[in-house]
């Protein structure tokens, strides 16, 4: 009943064109905020997909880092029990460290890093080769697969028709000495491929074989940087980091995905939460437009609530009637704003309609990802601002005393 006075109200013709007028630029900007909420919070959600995706290529699932130093000593048998553990795929030995990479006149430092022949299977970095490949060698002819930035760094040739570059490595030996010389260790290895993720890791990082690196550094059998590691499928993270924490111990560390990179994860959800409650201040403001077409519309109908009155309705009858009419109008906003989201997004999904000016980015387009607790999120936000907005006015309607004549 309530809804159907409210409807009648809003197809009615008012006596005032303002009222009119107000109404439908009230119903436009809870439209156009709900459009914009969703369209903002779609497109982050494809830049964390799309920077999800490219970080897995480089950063495994999980990682056992030393809680102190940089290096912990790891024995066959623990790997084994590691490895063994029902919600693993996959496992991989790491040694890093910095490095000074020469090549003939020019160089650059970099973290150098080493890895076992399993790191192929627990990581997407294969993939991610655009030049040469990604063979590492072994300790008597070590090759090295450095980043698109270091490449360029460097000066660095990886190509079947010219001789690939061969690089000179200098690294820190572990052993102590008061001769800066013995301090270092001096190794060469051919580059065999180029990988390109993202910006700041193709700028850091290379990667050689983990048998030449520990003979550079000087590390002991068993010492190791890292162990990286792969979760089956539908493996919960939560509880593979508890239960390897169990097992390494407290004085190594376990690291989830979002761990090895929270300051990244952290700033991306700032941000688009930040963004978030600034389109937020439009709705707020469409708000203060329904209080002003609703206190009109209540001062146009003192008539009709008169006669409601008279027929025995209660104040709080009336009431809802008012409340009902600006839920109304926020319904009506809200759904054209999702259904014009919805069609902005569809488009941007399937034709890439809005580009990425630059060409400097990984893809020329901006990414959408709908999500639907994203879309309840903000229909329910819109729906009780204008519910909190007609309040006011529906409690004025209802405390009028009005007669009729």
């Amino acid at each position: 009943m309530y809804l159907t006075f409210a409807w009648r109200y809003f197809k009615a013709k008012k006596s005032a064109n303002a009222i009119n007028i107000i109404a439908w630029v009230t119903t436009a900007v809870i439209a156009f905020a709900t459009c914009c909420q969703l369209l903002v919070l779609s497109v982050f959600n494809g830049f964390e997909d799309l920077v999800k995706s490219l970080y897995t290529s480089f950063y495994s699932d999980v990682k056992i880092i030393a809680n102190t130093g940089k290096t912990f000593t790891l024995t066959p048998v623990q790997i084994a029990s590691i490895n063994n553990k029902t919600f693993v795929a996959g496992s991989s030995l790491i040694v890093e460290e910095k490095a000074l990479l020469q090549n003939d006149e020019s160089q650059t430092v970099v973290s150098l890093k080493a890895v076992d022949s399993n790191y192929k299977n627990i990581s997407g970095i294969a993939a991610k080769t655009t030049a040469g490949n990604f063979y590492l060698g072994n300790i008597d002819s070590p090759k090295i697969v450095v980043g698109y930035g270091v490449q360029n760094a460097a000066s660095i040739t990886v190509s079947e028709a010219l001789p690939s570059s061969n690089l000179t490595i200098i690294l820190p030996k572990k052993t102590e000495s008061v001769n800066a010389q013995d301090a270092m260790s001096e190794g060469n290895a051919i580059a065999s491929g180029v990988f390109a993720i993202q910006q700041e890791i193709d700028d850091k990082y290379a990667f050689t074989n983990i048998d030449f690196a520990k003979q550079q550094l000087g590390f002991a059998e068993n010492e190791y940087s890292a162990i990286e590691i792969k979760l089956k499928e539908k493996t919960n993270v939560d509880f593979a980091k508890i239960e390897l924490q169990k097992l390494v111990g407290a004085h190594l560390k376990v690291q989830t995905l979002y761990e090895q990179n929270s300051n990244l994860y952290n700033t991306m959800r700032m941000e688009k939460w930040a963004i978030y409650m600034v389109l937020t201040l439009i709705l707020i403001i469409a708000a203060f437009n329904m209080v002003s077409s609703l206190t009109m519309l209540v001062l146009e109908k003192r008539k009709d609530i008169g006669i409601l009155r008279s027929m025995g309705s209660t104040k709080l009858a009336i009431q809802k009637i008012f409340l009902a009419e600006g839920l109304l109008l926020g319904i009506i906003g809200a759904a054209s704003g999702i259904l014009l989201a919805l069609i902005i997004c569809g488009l941007q999904i399937k034709f890439h309609v809005v580009k990425i000016i630059g060409g400097t980015f990984l893809i020329d387009y901006f990414p959408v990802k709908m999500i639907f607790t994203d879309f309840l999120l903000v229909t329910l936000i819109a729906l009780t601002i204008t519910f909190l907005a007609a309040w006011f006015p529906a409690k004025k309607a209802a405390g009028q005393i009005v007669g009729l004549k």
